[in-house]
């Protein structure tokens, strides 16, 4: 598989992967012909060929050639809603001292781990993954007939939806602030200015053809640092941060959030 590559090949036990830098269109177009090298190869294990497969899981991410994350979305669903069924045929009791810490601990696991990288992209998908906590609040006894924002309000909890900005704007915070140096070198750029006023650690905003670029963790979260306030990014620990951008999120989500909650944000477990 090394013969004819430049760019690096690691290879451990049956997993392969091929990384590059990719700051010029010559680090790119070697990274493509190294791919289509590795494309053009068959492969075989043992006396058997392998066949090729639309999709891949790397380390519980499963995703397709075009990046799309709607086959994870789809698997999170189905283990989620599967967890959650189990929940309801074994457990006697549906008060919320019962079904909220077996929600949060067995159920919503599943439809956040690694969300970073694999945050849903459609609305379908960012609406099947909803219903899984839209399901899961409902069980809670003396909630059945309130709506899911309601619901939502009496149990102190919030959207997926805002759990995932919330989760990517302090990932952000932590890569910005050196918690890992080496891996987060180079991930953002920070914005050039004079003002004084407001955010006084604006990050540069990409420009990108490709509607699946936008969606990265590294682009998609640039627009919403933007808007916090001064005291929220020049938070001194993680955990001031995550007490001063709970009290600004609640503003920020009103207007960007489709879902609409009522109330202020709490500190979870995120």
């Amino acid at each position: 598989m090394d013969s004819g590559i430049e760019c690096t090949l690691s290879k451990f036990a049956d997993d392969t992967k091929l990384s590059g830098v990719v700051d010029l269109l010559e680090g790119r177009d070697a990274v493509q012909r190294d791919l289509d090298k590795l494309d053009r190869h068959k492969y075989r294990l043992g006396g058997e060929w392998l066949e090729s497969s639309p999709e891949e899981k790397d380390l519980g991410v499963l995703m397709d050639e075009k990046l799309n994350m709607s086959w994870q979305c789809a698997l999170a669903d189905q283990t989620a809603n599967h967890i959650l069924g189990c929940i309801k045929k074994s457990v006697a009791s549906t008060s919320r001292e019962v079904i909220l810490p077996l929600y949060s601990a067995l159920v919503r696991p599943h439809l956040e781990y690694c969300v970073q990288l694999w945050s849903p992209q459609h609305r379908k998908d960012m609406d099947l993954l909803e219903r899984v906590q839209q399901r899961a609040t409902k069980m809670i006894r003396g909630l059945e007939h309130l709506s899911y924002e309601d619901r939502l309000r009496e149990q102190g909890l919030f959207s997926l939806e805002k759990r995932r900005l919330r989760g990517d704007l302090i990932a952000a915070y932590q890569y910005l602030k050196g918690a890992y140096r080496r891996a987060g070198e180079g991930l953002f750029v920070r914005k050039c200015s004079d003002r004084t006023r407001g955010n006084g650690f604006k990050l540069e905003e990409g420009r990108f053809r490709l509607d699946t670029r936008k969606k990265f963790f590294t682009v998609r979260v640039v627009r919403h640092w933007n808007r916090l306030p001064r005291e929220v990014v020049d938070a001194p620990s993680l955990e001031v941060f995550k007490v001063r951008l709970d009290g600004a999120l609640s503003n920020l989500l009103q207007r960007e959030v489709s879902l609409p909650m009522a109330g202020a944000l709490e500190l979870d477990d995120l």
